[in-house]
């Protein structure tokens, strides 16, 4: 995957930041308050997953590519 992909989904209050296909995430773990590391079956981290996330904490304003009326899909550069 040569993008980040970040979906902010804004019915479940979550973000999503993807630096892979998150079709491999294989496991999640926990690691602080609200802050959910997505990982493959090697245990490397694919995806961070941020609860409890608002629209309001968005401190930049990215271009919306999807028509999902819950969530809200960008993409931001290269890795």
């Amino acid at each position: 995957m040569e993008k980040i992909k970040i979906i902010h989904n804004k019915k479940m209050e979550t973000l999503d930041i993807w630096f892979d296909d998150p079709e491999k995430e294989f496991i999640c773990e926990e690691v602080g308050d609200g802050i959910i590391l997505k990982k493959d079956k090697n245990g490397k981290v694919i995806g961070i997953e941020v609860l409890y996330f608002s629209k309001n904490d968005i401190p930049l304003e990215f271009s919306n590519i999807s028509n999902e009326a819950n969530e809200e899909v960008y993409w931001v550069g290269r890795i």
